[in-house]
């Protein structure tokens, strides 16, 4: 069992930046412009961001240490979570995503976890676990991912209860499991024409949403040494966890939630995440 998260939040949010909305006022605009998606205000004007339900989540969940993986400047971040309330309970740390000076955007996520473990090498010997920032994992979703024993594990989302089309799901990746739910492949952007061809033997689909717990001292190596994926030109997670599938067979679970995570892809999203938060009283809540 893990006690420590990693967010990733160093991403440059360009589908945000890129995509339009006529339903937002402009405060929340000029936001998705500029800001982090983690730190757009959810709930109305003058609430909380993305970030603060997603980290008292986790705080509730039991985590104690989080490991914020952001750009080169924080400051946004820091300045941000200082005025957070009821997060005593955990300690964050702050993980810099340097880009190579070869390129102009960062490595990826698997660069991204990386260089997490580098700045901070005990994780390379704990569990530890992974997220996006711009996902609202729900408390029962943390305290499974974070119950791993041993080897990895990821939460493996029921499309049936995902609140998404399927055009939404081919931009995700489905999950492939053997009979024991021990992971095979991660499909990456599905044709939906396809999607029946990767059901589990129960006849369910599966998703990631990016929740993962790790073993520090066999994932190490596999993010050290992922290569760059050829189409996307980036490190990416999945690469460094077939990778260590395929050498180590059988050494990530699939563990199942049958529930709705919201995202934060475009700024119509921004919508449909404070329903969802209205929706589970948590305004109330913090």
């Amino acid at each position: 069992m893990t006690t420590s998260l990693l967010i990733m939040a160093a991403g440059m949010s360009s589908r945000m930046k890129k995509s339009s909305s006529n339903r937002i006022n402009s405060r929340k605009i000029n936001q998705a412009n500029t800001l982090s998606k983690a730190l757009i205000e959810i709930g109305g004007d003058g609430k909380p961001p993305l970030l603060y339900y997603l980290l008292y989540n986790a705080q509730e969940a039991g985590y104690k240490t989080i490991y914020l993986i952001t750009g080169k400047d924080s400051s946004s971040f820091r300045s941000i979570i200082q005025s957070f309330s009821k997060l005593n309970n955990v300690q964050i740390n702050f993980v810099t995503q340097h880009i190579h000076s070869t390129r102009i955007k960062p490595w990826g996520t698997a660069d991204a976890v990386f260089q997490a473990l580098e700045q901070f090498p005990s994780l390379q010997n704990e569990f530890f676990s992974v997220c996006n920032s711009d996902n609202l994992y729900s408390i029962n979703a943390f305290k499974k991912i974070r119950s791993v024993q041993e080897g990895s594990a990821i939460i493996a989302y029921d499309i049936d209860f995902l609140k998404f089309n399927k055009e939404k799901i081919s931009g995700f990746a489905l999950l492939v499991f053997d009979i024991y739910f021990k992971l095979l492949k991660m499909v990456e952007k599905p044709d939906p024409k396809d999607f029946q061809k990767y059901a589990a033997s129960n006849g369910h689909l599966y998703a990631s949403m990016n929740l993962f717990t790790f073993s520090g001292k066999q994932f190490y190596p596999f993010l050290k040494n992922c290569p760059v994926d050829l189409v996307r030109n980036e490190k990416e997670l999945p690469t460094a966890i077939f990778n260590m599938i395929k050498s180590i067979p059988a050494s990530v679970s699939g563990i199942i939630m049958q529930e709705h995570v919201p995202d934060l892809t475009k700024k119509n999203d921004i919508l449909y995440l404070e329903k969802h938060i209205k929706e589970l009283n948590l305004l109330k809540q913090l």
